[in-house]
């Protein structure tokens, strides 16, 4: 383990200072790889979380509030430069605290966390609203047109599988439009959201306007910060329940809410795919972040023709799949978060093979040596020959490992992707265009990739439909979450 993570406390960030609160309470950042201490952190109680609120409060009714766009803009710009100043940094918090593999947060988790403040300090500059002219009885007429301002106070509840990049996507649009945020990092990845406390202060960002509450959910910094009568919206990415427990918060004083909740994703693979292509981008979508990705894919369903060739090779290069610390030479799979994620998803293993899972490869727990013994490993896993109504195949597990099935009509493959409660994204691969366009109407998912996965254009619309999420973020999608609209009506 890197000296430079070890033994390092997480304290709360509150209006531009950071403190270990009040309530005396802190508890244990462990690491995934190998089980070792890194540090304590310091769990906020309601005292933190008032005081917090309140520093975003007067942020927004005072300096940031009076800031001229083009300034804040400037900032934020300022903010991505300065997490990239410190790269090494943030992406030695980042890995320490998952357990992924250095060469996928380089490339993924630090560079697009940090863009989130450009592209959104840019989009926002340069997104219109409207303007109309009403004719009167008097002749003279009216003008009317609106404006954005920012919703307030926004709490930001940020999961641990890609604690900054998920963190950063919201919190670049709500300050690009004027708010100011309390972040309550997952209590499993609190390292580079208080890492941006300090960013904030050297780059001149207003006290108050990015905040950090650290703890857990029910009866901690969760609860106390979607129950804040002071909080204007909540944002959240992460499990389905919470997000439901979310929404009843929300619902007192009638807060506005943006929910991006689980998915048991679907991959539909056709007999005139590019099969090259479609074992590539299957093998990302299955086991990229040990499985530990919301837009994942858990069910992979292929045309018969092919279905024995792409199991066959799909197992074979998920055989090849490297195990081990971040850092190590050719590592490209790390362990999963927590012992109590472990042992989840290894229930899942287990009740695959009870419910009549051929196991194709994996199921079981990988020999990792002695000094990695402390980790939560799982082994990369595949399955066959389950039921449609199977709970490996109707639940979510959020871990490296699917269940392919055969199909044989394009009607049975919409069927089989749309049978589910979620909706957040499907990847199709097929060499037919048409195909794919009748598709993208017809599949119930958010977000849809034909013959890619992950690609990602911050433009265009983001999140689940069914039991995957409320709202939109992305583009002018965020801005319409982040800020109201008002209309300006002028009799003339």
């Amino acid at each position: 383990m890197d000296a430079k993570v070890v033994g390092v406390d997480r304290l709360n960030f509150i209006d531009g200072r950071f403190t270990p609160g009040s309530s005396g309470r802190t508890f244990e950042n462990i690491s995934p790889v190998d089980g070792a201490f890194l540090g304590q952190i310091y769990e906020a109680g309601k005292a933190e979380v008032a005081a917090a609120v309140e520093a975003a409060r007067s942020a927004v009714a005072g300096p940031w509030g009076d800031m001229a766009l083009a300034d804040r803009c400037d900032l934020l710009h300022k903010v991505a430069d300065r997490i990239i100043e410190r790269f090494d940094e943030f992406l030695d918090a980042e890995c320490a605290d998952t357990g992924k593999p250095r060469s996928l947060a380089s490339h993924i988790d630090i560079p697009r966390g940090a863009a989130n403040f450009k592209v959104f300090a840019d989009v926002v500059k340069n997104v219109p609203t409207e303007a109309f002219h009403l004719d009167t009885p008097d002749g003279a007429g009216a003008h009317n047109y609106a404006v954005r301002a920012p919703k307030g106070v926004v709490a930001v509840i940020c999961p641990w599988n890609l604690p900054l990049l998920l963190m950063t996507w919201k919190v670049g649009p709500a300050l690009a439009c004027g708010n100011a945020v309390v972040v309550k990092p997952s209590e499993e990845t609190p390292s580079t959201a208080t890492l941006l406390g300090d960013v904030m202060n050297e780059v001149g960002i207003p006290k108050g306007v990015y905040n950090v509450v650290h703890g857990f959910g029910p009866d901690s910094a969760g609860q106390y910060l979607t129950q804040h009568p002071g909080v204007d919206a909540i944002t959240f990415t992460g499990e389905t329940t919470t997000g439901e427990a979310i929404m009843r918060e929300a619902s007192v004083g009638v807060r506005d809410i943006s929910l991006e909740l689980g998915g048991k994703n679907p991959a539909l693979v056709f007999a005139d795919c590019d099969l090259d292509k479609a074992i590539e981008g299957t093998m990302r979508s299955v086991f990229a972040n040990c499985g530990q990705v919301c837009l994942g894919t858990e069910r992979v369903y292929v045309e018969r023709p092919i279905f024995d060739e792409f199991v066959s090779r799909l197992k074979e290069e998920a055989e090849k799949l490297k195990l081990g610390r971040p850092g190590d030479e050719g590592v490209n799979l790390g362990p999963l978060i927590s012992a109590e994620h472990q042992q989840k998803v290894l229930s899942y293993y287990a009740k695959a093979v009870e419910e009549g899972a051929t196991v194709v490869t994996g199921g079981s727990v990988p020999d990792m040596g002695a000094d990695l013994a402390g980790g939560h490993w799982v082994s990369p896993t595949i399955w066959t020959g389950l039921a449609d109504d199977a709970a490996v195949v109707r639940e979510e597990i959020f871990g490296p490992c699917c269940h392919i099935r055969p199909f044989d009509t394009e009607e049975e493959a919409v069927m089989l992707a749309n049978d589910t409660p979620y909706g957040l994204a499907a990847a199709i691969w097929t060499e037919n265009a048409s195909r794919m366009h009748r598709l993208g109407r017809k599949i119930e998912a958010g977000i849809q990739w034909m013959n890619c996965w992950f690609l990602r254009d911050l433009r265009t619309p983001f999140g689940g439909s069914k039991q995957s999420g409320i709202g939109r973020e992305g583009g002018v999608h965020s801005l319409e979450f982040y800020t109201e609209l008002r209309n300006i009506c002028v009799k003339l």
